[in-house]
């Protein structure tokens, strides 16, 4: 044989080798095995014993990891269609977790017909969420801006191929919830990080109401005589009747109630029927979630359309009895205070106040 055929049989024998060797498979596409999944639990320790217990579904305990998963979420505007807002547009940790207007506007310059609601002790609303209580937890409200042609305007299936290609998101997840593919990424799971992340949002010891219950401060004169009409502990003194929607330590009952908005008498001509288009019970209609009360100082303008732009106005307002409608607050017909008073009760509100929460550095963006 001379050396052309020799070269040539030897190069047909390595290429029969190689075929017949068993091919190479690469890493599946998306795998995430070889990221640790160690989930540290956490327990939020409330340093106010007269706070109730933050309750955590048994499907979602809270991790370090799902709480920075949440917190990266909750500020990302990966959620919204155009990539420009996130839920943090409208829910700014300066004004405590509002956005300081009347109502939002969301990415396409439409504006809303509610206020924002502030989100702090959020994790504590136990009877519904939104103004009208539409939804029953945390995880369900997450889901719902993001789909909401006023809000975020996206669909969650657009949201998850970002989040599934995105160079941060993958590991994180895998981190918070244990994945083993990116595949795996879903909108409850993204839901459940929020939800995580909003629980965190607590204030019970950093106003000075919560350092005079404690123990170690006092109100002045004018503090304590709003004090003591607001909870009603003075027979001199009016009744505020603020106590009855917004009783300590939350300063919020977390029920429904028609604070005298507007003037209805067929139970329907609300503009907005509130909690009882949720219901579908006409004595609901015009009721809408008592908010708390702590950090009111920082929350304005008040109520679910933001009509009044000042606690001076909030609070002759109450003291004009509002406006008739059958589904009233009964409540609002025996408040009367003058000048002095009503001062007395503003000073008390802003001792609710409770700026190092919304200058929490764990609250704040991660980007």
């Amino acid at each position: 044989m001379n050396k052309i055929g020799i070269v040539f049989l030897c190069s047909f024998v390595i290429m029969l080798a190689a075929c017949c060797k068993e091919p190479v498979i690469g890493p599946e596409e998306g795998n995430l095995i070889d990221i640790s999944y160690d989930p540290v639990l956490v327990t939020i320790d409330v340093d106010n014993l007269t706070f109730p217990v933050l309750e955590q579904p048994v499907d979602n305990l809270m991790t370090e990891a799902g709480i920075d998963l949440g917190r990266h979420l909750f500020y990302d505007p990966i959620l919204s269609g155009d990539l420009s807002m996130s839920c943090s547009s409208c829910h700014l940790p300066s004004g405590s977790f509002t956005d300081n207007r009347a109502v939002s506007t969301g990415i396409d310059g439409i504006a809303g017909t509610r206020s924002s609601m502030s989100l702090l002790n959020v994790g504590f609303n136990y009877r519904g969420l939104f103004w009208d209580g539409r939804v029953q937890t945390l995880e369900e409200q997450a889901l719902l801006p993001i789909e909401d042609p006023i809000e975020l305007h996206t669909s969650w299936m657009e949201v998850i191929s970002r989040l599934q290609e995105s160079d941060l998101y993958p590991e994180k997840f895998r981190k918070a919830f244990g994945i083993e593919n990116k595949s795996e990424i879903t909108a409850d799971l993204a839901a459940k990080a929020m939800a995580q992340f909003q629980r965190t949002l607590i204030s019970s010891t950093g106003s000075k109401f919560d350092r005079v219950t404690l123990g170690l401060d006092a109100f002045t004169d004018e503090e304590d005589m709003g004090f003591l009409m607001f909870f009603e502990l003075d027979p001199e003194l009016p009744d505020a009747q603020c106590w009855h929607c917004h009783d300590r330590p939350l300063f919020t009952g977390n029920s429904y109630e028609n604070n005298g908005l507007d003037f209805d008498t067929t139970y329907v001509s609300f503009a907005d029927l509130g909690y009882g288009a949720i219901t579908g019970i006409k004595g609901d209609n015009g009721k809408f979630r008592t908010p708390t009360l702590r950090n009111i100082e920082y929350t304005a303008p008040y109520m679910h359309d933001g009509r009044f732009n000042t606690l001076e106005e909030v609070i002759d307002h109450y003291a004009s009895g509002g406006h008739y409608s059958h589904t009233r607050s009964p409540l609002m017909d025996s408040i009367n205070l003058n000048a002095t008073q009503k001062e007395a009760l503003i000073s008390f509100l802003k001792t609710l106040s409770d700026q190092s929460f919304n200058e929490n550095p764990s609250f704040s963006s991660p980007f």
